[in-house]
């Protein structure tokens, strides 16, 4: 072996052998807290830097930039906090092994002098006893950690109340639950698919066993991902029109970028939803499209509910022209662009560890894809959005000013909704089952409430130590069962 090619795997050696002086039993706890740290910190770090870069260059003010130590500091030391995710990954990941090792031990130590006598039936009862052990043991861990995320407060979650007294109205606070809502649903979402995922195997195996294995089964399991991907992707973009609030805001910004749509347009399909606006009726809502009217050089006209019935989708298309299918050809260019100048540089950056003719190759190969895939996603949705309004919708529905209400009211932007999540057939097969599971928590957070009464947080608690336990035990039993990238890491973390 040459110096060049053991060079990159000095760092490897080096974190192996840190690694090797401390305890098996500690080595998760170890490894869940940097990988917390490393996992809360990061994002913040680029943030803190793409911002001052900004600022430089535009030189706006300096004290910002000034500012970068402080910030970096506070940052760096907050993700230290006891009341952060890398104290929840160690709590989580560190208690569940200890407890196992406790638990597992006594058990061993109390049956080891009667195994050699006891028969199949005893040994399975022992390993159940086992099962149990260590899912009780997760459940334990992840019910404290996550009660530990859950202590610290903010203010996003407290709304201050006047309440009436003799001698005047002071302000008193009210706390709210909710801040872990993401992170339970994942949870869910993951416990959800692995055992979804072992009862279909079960029943794949029995009915091959058994030649009963129909193309429609077969089927099935083919689009599961894809499936999964989207009706997720209908809930999300549903409620990122109508229901923004529903959304994480980082993950409302991010669509709002992708899908570089007038804040105005959205608006109005909010108001014509919820009854503000109404064709025909003068409601006093025309100014919020004729601004956008004059910004496009459209007629005013365009944008008055009580002249244009329905609204032309001249304006949806926000000065591309009259045609949906140009507009929609547009919508394509300007995304795959605008996700190509984003996912390539990425991709590049990975393949500098190995770096090879191979690996840039597949780098380019993959960015164009995944840059198809957005691309499609943003057509096919707004594309979708015309044909309910203009080319199919009418035709089937009508066109009186009640139907054209009811088209644009959720028919429209259902069919947009419903349409665009299956984009992801371009993208390979793997991916598409690490986007199905990235969404899927997402959506589900769509239907319920991102803040709730601080009473039936208990619940919420409930369901994530249950949906963990679940997860942890699978990957002690049956580690193939947890998909994805998750499932590699969550397996390395957890080897003891």
């Amino acid at each position: 072996m040459t110096a060049a090619s053991a060079q990159p795997r000095a760092p490897v050696a080096v974190t192996r052998s840190l690694e090797q002086a401390v305890p098996p039993v500690f080595r998760p706890l170890l490894r869940a807290y940097v990988l917390g740290y490393i996992s809360s910190t990061t994002p913040r770090l680029l943030t803190l830097l793409l911002i001052t870069l900004s600022l430089r260059r535009t030189n706006i003010d300096e004290k910002p930039v000034d500012a970068f130590l402080p910030s970096l500091v506070r940052i760096l030391r907050g993700g230290l906090e006891l009341q952060r995710f890398s104290t929840f990954c160690a709590a989580l990941a560190g208690g569940s092994t200890l407890l196992q090792a406790h638990s597992i031990a006594k058990i061993n130590c109390t049956d080891s002098i009667i195994l050699v006598e006891i028969g199949t039936i005893e040994v399975r009862i022992l390993l159940i006893t086992i099962q149990l052990a260590r899912c009780m043991s997760t459940f334990i861990a992840a019910w404290f950690s996550l009660r530990l995320l859950q202590s610290k407060k903010s203010e996003a979650f407290i709304d201050h109340v006047s309440e009436a007294t003799p001698t005047g109205a002071p302000l008193r606070p009210i706390q709210f639950a909710g801040r872990t809502m993401d992170l339970t649903l994942f949870a869910v979402t993951r416990a959800v698919d692995v055992i979804v995922g072992e009862l279909w195997a079960q029943r794949k195996s029995r009915r091959a066993a058994a030649g009963q294995w129909t193309m429609i089964e077969k089927l099935a399991s083919t689009l599961t991902d894809s499936s999964i991907f989207a009706s997720s992707c209908a809930l999300i973009m549903w409620a990122w029109v109508y229901t923004p609030d529903r959304l994480p805001p980082s993950y409302n910004k991010w669509i709002k970028s992708a899908a570089a749509v007038d804040q105005r347009l959205l608006t109005a399909l909010r108001r014509v939803r919820f009854g503000e606006i109404k064709y025909g009726l003068e409601t006093g809502q025309a100014h919020v499209l004729q601004g956008m009217c004059k910004d496009y050089n459209l007629p005013l006209d365009y944008g008055d509910p009580v002249k244009s019935i329905p609204y032309p989708c001249e304006i949806v298309h926000m000065g591309v022209g009259k045609s949906c299918e140009k507009h929609a050809l547009s919508r394509w260019v300007r995304s795959f662009l605008w996700a190509f100048s984003t996912y390539l540089p990425l991709n590049l950056i990975l393949t500098l560890r190995t770096p090879s003719k191979k690996r840039f190759r597949h780098a380019l190969e993959s960015s164009a894809r995944s840059s198809a895939f957005l691309g499609t996603f943003i057509a096919v949705y707004y594309y979708g959005i015309c044909l309910a309004r203009t080319r199919i919708g009418p035709r089937i529905l009508g066109t009186s000013i009640p139907r054209r209400q009811q088209i644009d009211s959720g028919i429209c932007i259902g069919s947009g909704c419903a349409f665009c999540g299956w984009s992801v057939l371009i993208e390979a097969a793997g991916r598409r089952k690490e986007l199905g599971l990235f969404v899927a928590p997402r959506a589900l957070a769509t239907l319920f409430p991102r803040r709730y009464v601080l009473e039936n947080q208990w619940r919420e608690t409930l369901a994530f130590a249950i949906s963990t336990a679940v997860v942890f035990t699978c990957v002690a039993e049956r580690p193939e069962r947890v998909r994805g990238v998750f499932g590699k890491l969550l397996r390395k973390v957890l080897t003891t």
